[in-house]
């Protein structure tokens, strides 16, 4: 009996440690900074980038890795301290459920091991996590709205049009306020119930994207297998999300459930984080078709910035991708998306983003045209759709 004892206490010990130490290791190593701060621009681009009122970035999964986001981190992507520092007014925090072991661009089945089992498991986090797609949903949630809690009254749960206002409104006296959007990457983690889309949206959720990287419930991935469009119960996903006024993300959706989607929606949507096919031809991206019938309905579109949707070099791929946007359809609808903490190596951090100002001048953008591109887009899209 005492050797089991020992025996169980020294698991306990190996246990605890390793939810100290491993996490960090694996971030560091998933989420990689090609460049470090801090970054150096000219003082034109400097002064243009200090300027803007309002800068957003569509896609962030900082929540999947168990940071405080509340304290400055040296490595990752984004924290509320670095997004004070680098000008940012609001982020999109998206819930990441369920990833495919050998995760691709190409094909992935949804039968595959699945890696955030895992990372729940030496995260020490609860163990209803480790069985429930929706339960890793809410916990994460929750971190959000705690996190929003302990910033001293400076961070803003976007939930509402009148949250937008509001942040933008405090944001003309007061550049260290910040916001946040809660969204959920991959609508699996419904699992199969539109009472769960209720609870999300009770937990604070304001945008979902149907499929992740592989089928699901919903219907097809762009990386998935079955190259299906909307399932019935995906219809009933999109039809209660407009009722809702949630909204609905297609960065990883099959060709047909895109098109599905914008037949079926009566709101118009998004492309949060993506590339674009004229630029570099992979299924991750979209088609010039898809784009002009995404701004058809009034949606925008959020350019990444890592390599495998823009090219090896990023800031000649993310200007190339934003311009081939604006000659389609106009530059209102353009974003930032940079997928940032979402398992990538990015060129810089969030306090990174003047070097795309200074890209997108030397480009020939205007100064209206790198505002809008930066963030008022997706202000104006938000106060037209929560």
């Amino acid at each position: 009996m005492k050797q089991t004892l020992i025996v169980f206490i020294c698991l306990f010990l190996t246990y605890w440690i390793a939810t100290m130490v491993v996490p960090s290791k694996i971030e560091k190593d998933k989420n990689p900074v090609k460049s470090q701060p801090p970054y150096l621009v000219s003082a034109e681009a400097q002064s243009l980038f200090n300027s803007l009122d309002f800068v957003a970035d569509l896609h962030c999964d900082a929540l999947l890795w168990g940071r405080n986001l509340t304290n400055k981190s040296d490595f990752g992507h984004v924290d509320f301290p670095r997004m004070q520092e680098g000008n940012v007014a609001m982020e999109v925090f998206t819930v990441v459920s369920k990833s495919p072991k050998g995760q691709n661009m190409e094909v992935n089945s949804p039968d595959a091991t699945d890696n955030i089992t895992l990372l729940n498991v030496v995260q020490g986090r609860p163990i209803s996590n480790w069985f429930s797609l929706m339960k890793r949903t809410l916990y994460q949630s929750a971190m959000l709205e705690e996190f929003s809690d302990d910033f001293d009254g400076q961070f803003i749960m976007i939930k509402s049009k009148e949250d937008v206002q509001l942040l933008a409104e405090l944001r003309k006296t007061d550049k260290n306020i910040i916001g946040g959007l809660l969204g959920i990457e991959g609508g699996h983690a419904l699992e199969g119930k539109i009472e769960n889309l209720n609870k999300a949206y009770d937990a604070g959720v304001r945008l979902i994207g149907p499929s992740h990287f592989f089928d699901n419930e919903l219907g097809g991935s762009a990386h998935g297998m079955s190259g299906e469009g909307l399932t019935d119960f995906g219809k009933a996903v999109v039809k209660r999300m407009n009722e809702l006024n949630m909204v609905i993300d297609l960065a990883h959706a099959s060709p047909k459930m895109f098109d599905d989607v914008l037949a079926l929606s009566t709101k118009p949507v998004m492309v949060s984080h993506t590339g674009i096919r004229a630029v570099l031809n992979s299924p991750r991206n979209l088609s010039d078709d898809q784009i002009r019938r995404l701004a058809a309905k009034g949606g925008i579109v959020g350019i990444a910035f890592f390599d495998m949707a823009v090219g090896e070099d990023e800031i000649k791929g993310i200007v190339a991708s934003m311009k081939r946007v604006k000659n389609l359809v106009g530059i209102e609808h353009v974003a930032l998306g940079s997928d940032y903490d979402g398992s990538v190596a990015v060129p810089f951090d969030i306090t990174g983003l003047p070097i795309i100002v200074e890209a997108l001048m030397k480009d020939g953008f205007t100064d209206e045209e790198i505002k809008a591109v930066m963030g008022e887009n997706v202000k104006r899209f938000l106060l037209e759709n929560l």
